[in-house]
């Protein structure tokens, strides 16, 4: 079994969804004197953990990818296409300022650029510390009515591909919302396909074809994830989630 970590924004007034760049750093340190992360497809061993971080937000590349090069660690960045810009000349404060619920709204993804480039996404994937995931083209919820699943989901790999010049192998649900129709779509375009429920992997197949993920934000120590009581609880998750299918 191994765990599939995720993360979304650093140092983010939208608490339940961050963590400070300070937990960040320790957190991450933690992980690399105990683990060895993991790219999607890499063999697993028993210190295997995978990081997963959602929203390609322009944080993500200011705080955490220093990180990962300071301590050799690899992680999945997941990158909803229709907000990423070639390039920007906007300075990292006023990327950084907005609040999170101003993010998506109207142009600010061009006023502000508050996600990461495709250059900044190109240094970061040669580097060697960083993959990227389609998290869809416009971050919908999936499952509800009317969402053009085309697009969403074979679209945006399409778009990260040409723009990247890389295969794009993975895809993340996001908010975790899927029906069988959703489903369906990701894995005919990729082998990998992450949700959201604080369970453990027995392989890259996942529970049901759909590869779970532990919840890392708002982290109250740097090893809180890792302690028995709540290695227990996923534990727990993972046979109920075996028994009953994903």
């Amino acid at each position: 079994m191994f765990s599939v970590i995720m993360y979304h924004h650093i140092n983010s007034d939208d608490l339940p969804l961050s963590n400070s760049d300070t937990m960040m750093g320790a957190h991450l340190a933690y992980i690399s004197e105990h683990f060895t992360t993991l790219f999607p497809g890499d063999p697993i061993t028993s210190d295997s953990i995978c990081l997963t971080f959602d929203d390609a937000y322009y944080d993500f590349y200011h705080y955490v990818f220093p990180l990962l090069k300071k301590y050799n660690l690899k992680a999945l960045l997941a990158v909803p296409s229709a907000y990423i810009l070639e390039d920007t000349d906007i300075p990292p404060e006023r990327r950084l300022s907005l609040k999170h619920h101003e993010i998506y709204k109207a142009d600010n993804y061009k006023t502000y650029a508050p996600f990461c480039t495709y250059m900044e996404l190109r240094e970061m994937i040669q580097s060697g510390h960083v993959v990227v995931a389609s998290h869809s083209m416009n971050h919908l919820n999936l499952s509800e009515k009317g969402a053009d699943l085309e697009n969403e989901i074979f679209s945006s790999k399409v778009a990260l591909e040409e723009n990247l010049g890389v295969r794009v192998e993975s895809f993340v649900l996001p908010y975790g919302k899927y029906n069988n129709a959703v489903v369906a779509l990701a894995r005919e375009h990729y082998p990998y396909v992450f949700r959201i429920g604080n369970a453990f992997n027995s392989s890259w197949e996942g529970i049901g074809g759909l590869l779970y993920r532990i919840k890392g934000d708002a982290l109250s120590t740097p090893d809180s994830l890792f302690r028995p009581l709540k290695q227990a609880g996923f534990w727990f998750k993972t046979i109920v989630k075996m028994v009953k299918g994903s």
